[in-house]
């Protein structure tokens, strides 16, 4: 893949990448740019096996301050604001959906599109003091390419409530609200990091990319109609090499081969 991308740092140190935004000087705001290039960079790790997961982060102790005020004027004196929400809302799926696990890595600010992009993560770790909201309704606008995921994610009490307001929270009350998988001391954020990513490291990537795959499936299926799917990933992945593998290593008491 290509790691010269304008607006982010793009590593790869298997079996995880980093995508980090990189726009400091401005908190990470999301403008035109980031949006496709976090999309691009995405799409471009979408079949890589050796990549099991995606740590998203963000430069100089901001995660994401949300979307590019100025930019987004100027977009809509220069009517090219349906062009800006399509790419948004293509990059959010795009993120959502990956076959990796997407881990969040939050500090600082994540507002507006910058908290949808944590909404669309698989598992997000915060520091305590890391600050969170919505503020659109107090710009005059509304959150609503986010909502989906946003609702989702905290269900739809609490997302009327925060989506509402527009009142900011920090990341105890995130974990409180099930925004967040853990939270700590901004300190020891990348201790909580490694846990998560050392737990990762114990899962077959093949079974991860299923797994994904199998959520985003059933999630609006009825039982009934996701019987036959579910039956058959099962029985597909006990026949693979990676589930032949993991059951001989279970029964061997040993590590399998991916770990």
């Amino acid at each position: 893949m290509n790691p010269d991308f304008e607006t982010l740092d793009v590593r790869i140190e298997k079996p995880f990448a980093y995508v980090t935004l990189n726009r400091p000087e401005v908190k990470n705001a999301m403008n035109s740019q980031m949006v496709l290039d976090i999309t691009a960079a995405f799409e471009a790790l979408r079949d890589n096996r050796e990549v099991r997961a995606i740590v998203l982060a963000g430069a100089g102790g901001t995660f994401c301050a949300g979307g590019d005020i100025k930019e987004l004027a100027a977009a809509f004196q220069g009517g090219e604001l349906n062009t800006h929400t399509t790419a948004l809302d293509t990059m959010l799926r795009t993120v959502a959906t990956a076959p990796q696990v997407v881990v969040a890595k939050v500090e600082g600010a994540a507002m507006g599109g910058g908290f949808g992009l944590v909404c669309v993560s698989d598992i997000a770790t915060a520091s305590a003091t890391a600050v969170f909201g919505m503020p659109e309704v107090r710009l005059g606008l509304v959150p609503a390419l986010i909502s989906p995921f946003v609702i989702q994610r905290v269900g739809l009490t609490r997302a009327r409530e925060l989506m509402l307001s527009g009142r900011r929270f920090d990341g105890v009350s995130a974990h409180e609200y099930g925004i967040l998988h853990d939270v700590c001391p901004e300190e020891v954020l990348d201790v909580s990091l490694k846990r998560i990513l050392d737990d990762l490291r114990q899962c077959s990537p093949n079974a991860l990319a299923a797994c994904k795959q199998l959520i985003f499936t059933v999630l609006d299926q009825s039982l009934d109609e996701s019987v036959a799917y579910r039956a058959g990933l099962l029985n597909e992945l006990r026949r693979s090499e990676d589930g032949q593998e993991g059951m001989m290593a279970f029964v061997q008491k040993r590590p399998p081969k991916w770990a």
